[in-house]
């Protein structure tokens, strides 16, 4: 739509001209709508808090952990500080450590592979499957040695991996399964929650992710009582009683300030999930109806899974082209994620090259994500959808 606007010419007369009306930028996640709709409960929890002077660990801590556990189906729940440490601990817990391999996937955050070379065990990786962009388990036997401790599936952008032939392989050899949930709270496998399969399941609460807190913030389930009570004494330095330390432990304790937002949040997770579906079929009817999905991929759900997006990721051509326009339009993207692990300079040790995981590495040259936060309106998504269909008529290949 364009706007009238008044002008001086270079001979001082005035003049209308027309020119184009510039878009407001869409926001990629739009945190900001969401603290609005919970501020007064948020804050009022946020006081109590202070009202207590108790920051680390204690009740607010200890009732979220409660009432996790309750929403995956399992007794046990520890908060830590991280979802890298969530990892870290677990794998620590499991007494996994140097000489130890752990199988796990190339395309994934940093932090899946980072906590099994923080151990001292060795990462390795299995290509994924080109659908659901999750660890292909019919590549995970060959992966195996004597040394393979436990496999990491990550339940990639909301949606969880092939559990009943990962757990069948590990069950079958003797390997403990720690699922990387920490974009996958909500996400279900026939019926049950993710985070409740493995010995472990780890969760971040990063602000982005679906449940977030307000900052850095991550928990453990498992149904292993002895798990747990090792994760308690891994989390605080090792440490049941002040100065008295049974193990060698580190600082990963979860704060009450986050604990506390937390809980404030747990009620409305379905609701925000159901959100984000409903915007997920918006788009997939808007593209169909676009003509678009003869061009590129639109992420599917395999039957008995609940995919919970916490990114809507479609597969493209010429996707830098793509996103450069988009970005002109104001309407921002990301990419999950540009380089798989394996050819990254952090992990060059373990001698993989360009090629070890073509599906990895091809799912890294064509995926992007789009808008699809619960917030997000339809004349937005209608507005996404508009504007790569004017890319690619406009730039036919």
């Amino acid at each position: 739509m364009a706007t009238a606007q008044q002008v001086t010419d270079v001979s001082g007369s005035d003049r209308t001209a027309i020119q184009p009306e510039k878009k407001k930028p869409l926001q990629f996640l739009d945190l900001k709508a969401q603290f609005a709709s919970i501020r007064e409960d948020v804050l009022k929890a946020v006081e109590s808090v202070f009202e207590s002077q108790h920051f680390i660990l204690g009740k607010e801590v200890q009732l979220l952990e409660q009432e996790i556990a309750s929403f995956i189906g399992v007794p046990e729940a520890v908060g830590c500080a991280s979802g890298s440490d969530a990892l870290y601990l677990s794998l620590l817990a499991l007494h996994i450590g140097r000489g130890d391999e752990v199988i796990t996937t190339p395309f994934t955050f940093v932090a899946t592979a980072g906590a099994i070379a923080r151990t001292g065990a060795k990462p390795v990786f299995v290509d994924i499957d080109s659908v659901t962009y999750n660890i292909n388990p019919s590549k995970i036997e060959a992966a195996i040695t004597e040394k393979t401790r436990a496999i990491i599936p990550v339940h990639l952008f909301g949606l969880a991996a092939e559990l009943d032939a990962i757990l069948e392989i590990a069950n079958r050899r003797n390997i403990a399964v720690v699922e990387d949930a920490a974009q996958a709270i909500g996400a279900t496998y026939r019926g049950r929650q993710v985070g409740g399969f493995g010995l472990c399941g780890c969760f971040s609460f990063f602000p982005s992710k679906n449940l977030g807190c307000a900052g850095d913030g991550g928990l453990i389930t498992t149904t292993d009582a002895k798990i747990a009570d090792e994760l308690r004494l891994l989390r605080a330095h090792g440490s049941r009683k002040k100065y008295q330390y049974e193990i060698i432990g580190t600082n990963s304790r979860l704060d009450a300030l986050h604990a506390a937002i937390l809980r404030v949040k747990l009620p409305h997770l379905n609701g925000w999930a159901e959100k984000r579906s409903e915007h997920a079929e918006i788009y997939k009817t808007l593209f169909g109806a676009a003509g678009l999905t003869n061009i590129f991929v639109l992420p599917s759900t395999p039957e008995g899974r609940g995919h919970v997006y916490n990114q809507f990721v479609i597969r493209v051509p010429r996707r830098e082209e793509l996103r450069a326009y988009l970005d002109s339009q104001g309407i921002p993207t990301d990419v999950y994620y540009p380089s798989p692990l394996h050819v990254q300079p952090a992990f060059s040790y373990l001698g993989y090259e360009h090629g070890s995981f073509p599906e990895a590495e091809k799912a890294s040259t064509e995926v992007l994500a789009l808008p699809v936060y619960p917030e997000l309106s339809r004349q937005d998504q209608e507005r996404v959808v508009a504007t790569i269909s004017d890319f690619y008529n406009s730039n036919p290949a």
